[in-house]
């Protein structure tokens, strides 16, 4: 009992452990920056709230803050949302301490997050919206509403993690976010209501809230200890400047708790084996084909929220396609470390990126086509532009699928404004610069309006690339 007391007078005083100057020099001077670099931004903000939007572009806007509040809930929910060091998860979380007094600090982050992630909420709202008149009454509503949204989805993802019906809540709470934002995106600002700020959102969140802390006691330390090894691993790809080993860890968890069955396959020639492995592999995981399909309404969404048609849709769009394809490169990924299958298949290290290059191509070109589709006001000549800059993009995702960890060895740049690691910037760039190097004549189509010159140039470029990616595979 004397150590049980000991330890929880330590971990009472831990957190009110004295502070040296250089932890509140570096505290305030990070806040300052982050004021400074939030300071033109939401000054804009606040310069456009004097007039108010157009319809179709209150209803896109209104979309847009919807899908991130969702993407924000999911977020939570999938890391954790309470989670403990490595060192508290070792010993004190299993110890007869109070649970409550041990996941305090994760309590105060979680607090925290949300209390910043609400605020830019309801600023952004309060943006799209405008504010022509009582400018302060409609921020303080905009600001409490987004704030008591925020609590009480984060109050939400925490008792999620203590029981399957409330994450079946969280789930369901998710989905609409994502239905409610495509019926903004539907119906416009026309029939979107007035916002009328009140205590309703407050009253609930505090009710979640209040129940979310005092079911923190009853968090299974199993879902404690996994979170927390997800947010580890989090933390160390993100401390190491090395984003590959989310992907590696990724695959490791979904096959470790996936039950293995054996089917045989269709009699396909050996040829169309790989593609066929990506394709079983995308059927297995129906929500990443859903989350593809629905992601191709953004370049229309934010080309209503922003009336813009430029640059930003033109990267959006072709951003997106890369994502699609890198969808289906986990077989490339994993052919780097063990080429067995491409040794059974008897295929050369050509024939076999060739194999992997069909089933991303087609993916790249679907996404960017519907995305085209939806875009308001874009001509449907660009959609030749489509078939032509998908193997440039299906090469770009391979070369990123196979691209080496990142080499912290590398030298170390020193510029006017601080020091850049070429390390983490090569490995960055690396699949990139063929996107880039391939699809540059479809990006400017996609600015300035279609052209044959260009067409003819898209046709030359997407082929080269990715011939002169197959033609340097040798295993």
């Amino acid at each position: 009992m004397t150590a049980v007391r000991e330890i929880r007078a330590l971990v009472r005083t831990r957190s009110g452990r004295q502070r040296s100057l250089s932890d509140r020099y570096a505290t305030l001077f990070g806040l300052a920056m982050g004021g400074a670099m939030l300071a033109q931004p939401v000054s804009a903000a606040f310069e456009s709230m004097a007039a108010p939007p157009p319809p179709e572009q209150v209803g896109a806007g209104l979309a847009l803050v919807t899908l991130v509040l969702a993407g924000f809930l999911w977020a939570a929910r999938a890391i954790g949302p309470v989670v403990v060091s490595a060192a508290d998860a070792a010993w004190l979380l299993l110890s007869p301490l109070d649970r409550r007094d041990v996941l305090a600090r994760s309590a105060r982050t979680l607090l925290l997050v949300s209390l910043v992630v609400g605020a830019g909420l309801g600023l952004a709202a309060l943006a799209v919206t405008g504010a022509p008149d009582h400018l302060v009454w409609r921020l303080v509503g905009a600001l409490l509403a987004g704030v008591s949204v925020s609590a009480g989805g984060v109050a939400m993802a925490v008792l999620a993690q203590t029981s399957d019906p409330w994450d079946l809540a969280l789930r369901a709470v998710i989905a609409a976010l994502v239905l409610a934002a495509v019926v903004l995106m539907l119906v416009g600002g026309r029939h979107v209501p007035a916002p009328v700020w009140s205590a309703v959102p407050a009253l609930v969140s505090a009710f979640l809230v209040r129940h979310a802390w005092s079911a923190f006691a009853r968090i299974p330390s199993r879902r404690l200890l996994s979170s927390s090894a997800r947010a580890g691993h989090l933390a160390n790809a993100t401390v190491s400047l090395d984003p590959s080993l989310l992907s590696w860890l990724a695959e490791d968890n979904h096959w470790r708790g996936a039950r293995l069955r054996s089917r045989s396959w269709p009699g396909l020639p050996a040829v169309f084996a790989p593609a066929w492995q990506e394709v079983l592999r995308l059927v297995r995981r129906p929500g990443r084909l859903a989350v593809l399909a629905g992601s191709t309404a953004a370049p229309a969404l934010l080309a209503q929220a922003t009336a813009d048609t430029g640059a930003l849709v033109a990267v959006l769009v072709l951003g997106g396609g890369l994502a699609a394809a890198a969808s289906a490169v986990s077989g490339a990924r994993w052919d780097a470390d063990n080429p067995a299958l491409a040794r059974l298949l008897a295929l050369p290290g050509r024939g076999l990126m060739a194999a992997r290059a069909v089933l991303p191509a087609l993916l790249a070109a679907a996404w960017m086509g519907a995305a085209l589709v939806l875009l308001p006001g874009a001509a449907g000549s660009l959609l030749w532009f489509v078939p032509l800059a998908a193997p440039a993009l299906a090469a770009a995702a391979l070369r990123m699928a196979r691209r080496a960890p990142v080499n912290h060895a590398m030298p170390i740049l020193d510029m006017g404004a601080g020091a850049i690691p070429t390390g983490p910037l090569f490995w960055g760039l690396t699949g990139l610069d063929l996107a880039v190097i391939g699809c540059f004549p479809m990006a400017i189509a996609l600015v300035t309006g279609f052209s044959g010159g260009l067409l003819v140039l898209q046709a030359v470029l997407g082929a080269a690339v990715l011939a002169g990616y197959l033609s340097r595979q040798h295993r």
